[in-house]
């Protein structure tokens, strides 16, 4: 029987399948294969968003992106979130947003929450929610082994991504790559270093998102070093991004904290280019040392992990990213959850209604 799904992303974020935000680009594969597969999807996200099912967008704010404007997309989401409701028979929510508390609707549907990100980040009050229509999803068996006390995890879906839009290149060019959003926590700056000292060229792809802090970021710590061997593009998608991680000796990941999972670096070895990551978070989970990649603790190691990534065999890290990291299997745990909810919700309401 066809679903209803109404996934809500994040008010300050667009979604699309090429967008820098792992949750993002989550929220469109699901949005996708539900479509593909004859149910229906609606999609709640800022206005500029990218979807295969009904969007429902709300006008991103002008300007800096500042306390004033988060307040100001929160009260529009939920405002039109509960619009959304009202209009439509949905049988499942699923957030996405780190601020999902903040427009959480207060109805009787299933909300599937999925929380990609770590979960010091979340309010523990908003974790500890009692309501029985919220299920809590982690990414990562690493982000839900540091639940705190008292918070229920539901279930582990880990991500995957689209295997058909990667692939190996024939040759490699002799550039590292990091990919992302580009803002303090990200450690580009250590990237950067990184490449240096191994003296090699870095190619540095992602969006800045007009939070001050992360203008700040980009304007101090990365600006600065840019010059002909250390080049930053912009945001990338689609072909060009596939191009660009199977062209690369290595992708860097030098995240300051501790990864719920890594998209990038699935998506780099399903191009056949290994990885090189802080031993931190998930990303021990994905990167198989010395097969499809390095895990250091520092700038030098990291250094030293770039000269030894020609090293590491394409064809294996192709293999390992179709063994583990396709979304087909992702997608099969979502909607085999958003049946369960939904059926779990019409047996309530029918022993409510007896």
């Amino acid at each position: 029987m066809p679903l209803t799904v109404l996934s809500v992303g994040y008010p300050l974020a667009k979604v699309s399948d090429s967008t820098a935000g792992g949750a993002e680009q989550v929220l469109s594969s699901l949005d996708a294969a539900l479509v593909r597969r004859g149910h229906h999807s609606l999609v709640l996200a800022p206005a500029g968003s990218r979807g295969r099912g009904l969007l429902v967008s709300v006008p991103l704010p002008s300007g800096i992106l500042d306390g004033r404007a988060k307040r100001e997309s929160q009260r529009k989401f939920k405002q039109l979130l509960d619009q959304t409701l009202d209009h439509y028979r949905v049988d499942v929510v699923h957030m996405h947003g780190l601020d999902f508390s903040e427009y959480l609707p207060e109805c009787d549907v299933p909300v599937v929450v999925t929380l990609h990100l770590p979960l010091t980040w979340y309010g523990r009050d908003v974790l500890r929610d009692s309501r029985p229509n919220i299920m809590r999803v982690c990414v990562s068996n690493s982000q839900a082994r540091f639940a705190p006390a008292g918070v229920g995890i539901d279930r582990i879906i880990p991500n995957g991504i689209d295997l058909v839009r990667f692939r190996p290149a024939r040759r490699k060019a002799n550039y590292a790559v990091c990919i992302g959003r580009i803002c303090p926590e990200k450690g580009f700056h250590l990237a950067i270093d990184a490449a240096q000292r191994a003296g090699i060229e870095l190619v540095l792809a992602g969006i800045v998102f007009e939070y001050p802090e992360h203008r700040e970021y980009f304007d101090s710590m990365i600006a600065p070093w840019l010059t002909k061997r250390i080049r930053y593009i912009g945001a990338v998608g689609g072909e060009r991004k596939a191009r660009l991680l199977a062209g690369a000796q290595c992708l860097l990941v030098p995240s300051l904290v501790s990864e719920t999972s890594s998209l990038v670096a699935m998506e780099a070895m399903a191009s056949g280019t290994p990885v090189i990551a802080w031993r931190s978070g998930a990303l021990p989970e994905i990167v198989s040392e010395g097969r499809t990649g390095f895990l250091v603790d520092n700038v030098e190691q990291m250094a030293d992990a770039i000269a030894d990534a020609g090293a590491i065999r394409p064809e294996v890290c192709r293999h390992e990213a179709e063994l583990r990291f396709s979304s087909e299997k992702m997608i099969s745990e979502y909607l085999d959850l958003y049946h369960s909810v939904a059926a779990s919700s019409v047996v309530v309401r029918e022993l409510q209604a007896a």
